[in-house]
């Protein structure tokens, strides 16, 4: 099914995701829909060619066998170490040592890559030391690199917005031709390819995740008998079913106010917004409230005016969306305005507080996965919701569009890669010991095993979707239609709102955060004097890093 032809039957409601995705499941044509052609009696093009160690390496731990551990993670990393061999002699890079610089989340990202390399380095005979940096750090750290030109690691975990920052500054080392080979770039999903991980015409990214904020919310909610009766009483009149506007969102957020949670009997709350900064990466989940207010499908811009940079966070559509958080800030759980992302996700939501949230895979990764979620059998998926009405920028005027709500998913960080720093060029031994390091994290088959369980990375290969894989590890069909189902969703979605690669972008989004903080707290008059001190703040930094080039790299971004 093409997507454009996909997309027009889901808006009209012929169809539902779930029943294209069980056709796809039966016909084959679940790769068509990647954009991958499948003969009758053809294998899919995407499939493993060691079908067999996938089937194996996802019964590692086994979904409901609790989280999995530092010994599960070097089993993992062992057994699909078999591309690097095929290029990397035993013993190579011995003397070897590389600095890898990365997150430290949750005990994720690094503490993987750590299980994942020690077979890598048992068999190159290379080293690795570590970086570990907290998500609030983290920009402020590769900025003062950056800044100071004292890139003190080798390899570092790096999101696409960034390549603006290093690889515009020639501080990445181009990838070789035979990394290209062995971790398969044409799996990825389309939103992933060239020009994401490029710069120039270059090729200096392996991808390991394909971020998109989705909408998670609790179905035990929506199947209360106690929600539906009172919803029917005090409501608005439509069904009591989980929300597919931000406006239905919001009514239902202040109707669950002082009712019960169903599944732990504690005070029951609707959509939980992250209040505290989050070292630039909060800003996204406000973009998230805004995307389909201020993405129009006309438009391919959203945060800036194409032709002088001007700011659009101070818009009618912006405007809204943080009049949206102030309006439900009664509704939150106690102390929220400490509260940041990585709280919403994983103190509160998947422990049980609160029925809707936005955030990455990782809330679908660890729902049935890890030890701290008790919301495992209550959870659905969709992409994030729409809006009865989008701003349309260049008329300045609120439009109701014909084909019904606006959809614009937030194509949040469009994810984490492996990038290896032009530093190790002058030594071709380090270089290709850095190069295979990088492949071994990025290749095919340990990347549905990360996609599968907690990482910290979501799905990004068209073999990803082949749901068959997750149903046979211990996933239901139903969880893995909606899980997958959303990040597919917003990954072909063609109002989807793309965040531009340019230098300095998350010094916009950190100065954003400092400046919604201080509209949370009060210590700004209303919603619109919070956006416009953005609005401020943000001309600051375009003229500090320079107009006309932040135009150029703003308009390449989007296309134009």
């Amino acid at each position: 099914m093409k997507v454009d032809l996909y997309n027009q039957l889901m808006r009209a409601g012929r169809l539902g995701r779930r029943d294209v995705l069980k056709g796809m499941a039966s016909t084959g044509a679940l790769a068509a829909f990647s954009g991958v052609a499948t003969g009758i009696s053809a294998r899919p093009a995407w499939a493993a060619d060691n079908a067999s160690l996938r089937a194996q390496i996802l019964k590692i731990p086994g979904v409901g066998a609790g989280s999995p551990t530092d010994a599960d993670w070097q089993k993992v990393g062992e057994l699909c170490l078999g591309p690097v061999k095929e290029v990397v002699q035993e013993g190579e890079f011995a003397g070897v040592e590389l600095t890898f610089m990365g997150l430290n989340n949750q005990n994720l990202h690094n503490f993987l890559f750590r299980g994942f390399l020690k077979p890598w380095e048992a068999y190159t005979g290379a080293k690795i030391n570590w970086i570990d940096l907290a998500q609030a750090d983290y920009n402020a750290r590769l900025q003062q690199s950056i800044a100071t030109q004292t890139v003190d690691f080798d390899i570092i975990e790096m999101g696409a917005p960034f390549e603006g920052d290093v690889t515009g500054r020639g501080l990445a080392s181009v990838m070789p031709d035979w990394v290209k080979s062995i971790i398969d770039m044409d799996d990825y999903v389309g939103y992933l390819k060239a020009p994401v991980g490029t710069w120039d015409g270059k090729t200096y990214r392996v991808s390991i995740d394909g971020d998109c904020h989705t909408f998670a919310y609790r179905t035990d909610y929506y199947d209360n008998e106690e929600f539906a009766k009172a919803w029917a009483e005090e409501g608005d009149g439509t069904p009591w079913a989980p929300p597919t506007t931000w406006q239905q969102v919001q009514k239902h957020t202040k109707f669950l106010a002082g009712k019960k949670d169903p599944l732990t009997g504690l005070d029951a709350h609707g959509y939980l917004d992250p209040l505290k900064g989050w070292g630039g990466f909060g800003f996204y989940f406000l973009e998230s409230r805004a995307t389909a207010y201020a993405k129009h499908p006309d438009d391919p811009a959203w945060l800036f005016d194409p032709e002088d940079m001007k700011p659009r966070v101070n818009n009618a559509a912006f405007v809204r969306a943080i009049q949206d958080v102030m309006d439900v800030m009664s509704t939150q759980p106690p102390d929220q305005i400490n509260a940041d992302p990585g709280t919403t996700a994983f103190q509160q939501f998947l422990a049980g507080t609160g029925s809707m949230i936005s955030w990455w895979g990782d809330v679908g990764s660890n729902a049935r996965t890890s030890d701290s979620s008790v919301v495992g059998d209550v959870v659905g998926f969709r992409h994030l919701p729409g809006s009865d009405d989008v701003w349309n920028h260049k008329k300045g005027e609120w439009e109701t569009l014909a084909s019904g709500p606006n959809e614009a998913p937030n194509m949040a960080y469009i994810g984490w890669g492996v990038y290896v720093m032009a530093r190790v060029d002058s030594d071709s031994k380090k270089q290709k010991a850095a190069w295979s390091a990088a492949a071994h994290l990025g290749g095919k088959d340990l990347s549905l095993w990360t996609s599968a369980y907690p990482s910290g990375f979501q799905p990004y290969r068209n073999s990803h979707f082949n749901y068959g894989e997750w149903e046979e590890a211990g996933y239901d069909r139903a969880f893995v239609e909606d899980y997958l189902g959303s990040n597919a969703d917003s990954y072909n979605h063609p109002n989807a709102a793309i965040e531009p690669r340019i230098p300095g972008i998350f010094q916009y989004y950190s100065v954003a955060e400092d400046e919604l903080a201080k509209g949370f707290a009060g210590q700004y008059a209303s919603a619109q004097e919070t956006a416009d001190a953005i609005a401020k703040a943000w001309e600051e930094i375009t003229e500090q890093i320079g107009r006309e080039r932040q135009v150029e790299l703003y308009k390449a971004s989007l296309g134009l």
